[in-house]
C-alpha cells in the first residue's frame, strides 16, 4: 500500500488500512449511529424515476429508512409529488435543502420555482438549491440562471440562504453565478473524475478548497459526494464494496474532524439512473433498492 494512501488515512482520523470487511462494516454502523450531516433523498422505488407522481405515503415509507441517521435531507425537485417531501421531513424533525429542478423547459421551471417559494414561506425549507448542474449540462445561460436565483431570493424575502448546485469547478468558471449565491453548493465526485480510491479523500479535499477559494469567504457545503459499489470503472476509479465503504468512512471522519457539511449521494440504489450514467448509475445508495443497508 502506498505511503500516500497511509498519509491519507491518518488525515481522515482513523487508520483503516488492513481492517477486515467485518471491521469496516462496524465502522460504517458506528458513523451512521452517531449520525451524518445529510443525504440526497429521492423517494422512488423500483420501476419509478423522474416523471413518476409520488404520493405522501410512499415518501413517509422511504424517509423512515434514513431518518434515524441524518440531520438534513436534500431534495431535487418541487413537482411530481416531490414538493411534499420538505413538509413531511419537517414533521420528522429533519432540516431540508430543497432543490428547484431547472432545465430548458421554461414552463416547468416556473412551476418548480413557484412551488419552492411556497415551501420556503411555509417554513419547510432551510436552504434553497436553485438548479442542479444546469451549467454543466448547458441547459441555461448565466443570465437565465441568475434570474431564477434572484427571483427565488426575492420570493423568500431573505429568510433562508439561496444557492446553486453544480460541480465545484463551475464556481471558478462562472464568478457571476458564485456572486449571486448566498452559499456555495458544490458537487465533489472523485469517482467521476477517474481518481483511484486510495487518493480520493485528498482529491475531494482539493475540490472543496477550490470551491472555498471561488466563494471568497461564502459558506461551502458539499452538496453531493459518493462512491458506487458495482459497475464499470471510470478510468482509475473502480466501483467495489471495499472502495465504497472506505470512501464513506474517510469522508465522514474528515467531516467530523474539520466540521464539513456533506450530503452523501445517495439514499437508495436507483435503476432509472442507468440510462444517463451506465450500469454504475444504479449503485450509489447507502441502501439498496429494497431498503437494506448495504455497508453494515
Amino acid at each position: 500500500m502506498s505511503n500516500l494512501y497511509q498519509r491519507k488515512l491518518s488525515l481522515a482520523g482513523i487508520n483503516i488500512a488492513g481492517l477486515s470487511e467485518t471491521d469496516l462494516r462496524k465502522l460504517v454502523r458506528e458513523i451512521l449511529d452517531n449520525g451524518i450531516h445529510g443525504i440526497s433523498f429521492s423517494p422512488y422505488v423500483e420501476g419509478q424515476g423522474p416523471g413518476t407522481q409520488i404520493g405522501a405515503d410512499q415518501i413517509r415509507e422511504r424517509l423512515a429508512f434514513i431518518q434515524p441517521y441524518v440531520s438534513w435531507i436534500r431534495t431535487f425537485s418541487c413537482s411530481e409529488g416531490n414538493e411534499l417531501i420538505p413538509g413531511i421531513a419537517k414533521e420528522n424533525g429533519l432540516k431540508t435543502m430543497v432543490g428547484v429542478w431547472l432545465d430548458d423547459n421554461k414552463e416547468q421551471n416556473e412551476i418548480e420555482l413557484a412551488n419552492a417559494i411556497e415551501i420556503a414561506n411555509a417554513g419547510h425549507a432551510d436552504i434553497l438549491g436553485v438548479g442542479n448542474e444546469v451549467l454543466l449540462r448547458g441547459d441555461l445561460t448565466e443570465d437565465e440562471l441568475i434570474d431564477y436565483i434572484e427571483r427565488a431570493r426575492a420570493g423568500v424575502s431573505g429568510k433562508i440562504p439561496v444557492g446553486y448546485v453544480d460541480a465545484y469547478f463551475e464556481f471558478e468558471v462562472h464568478p457571476r453565478i458564485t456572486a449571486a449565491c448566498d452559499v456555495i453548493l458544490a458537487n465533489c465526485y472523485p469517482f467521476w473524475e477517474g481518481c483511484p480510491a486510495e487518493h480520493a479523500l485528498l482529491y475531494m479535499k482539493e475540490m472543496y478548497r477550490r470551491a472555498q477559494a471561488a466563494g471568497g469567504g461564502k459558506p461551502v457545503i458539499i452538496s453531493e459526494t459518493g462512491w458506487p459499489n458495482i459497475g464499470t470503472p471510470t478510468d482509475g476509479a473502480v466501483p467495489s464494496l471495499e472502495n465504497a465503504i472506505k470512501y464513506f468512512i474517510d469522508t465522514y471522519q474528515w467531516a467530523k474532524q474539520d466540521g464539513i457539511e456533506i450530503f452523501w449521494f445517495s439514499s437508495f440504489d436507483e435503476t432509472w439512473k442507468v440510462d444517463a450514467e451506465g450500469d454504475v448509475g444504479a449503485y450509489w445508495g447507502l441502501w439498496d433498492k429494497d431498503g437494506n443497508l448495504k455497508y453494515v
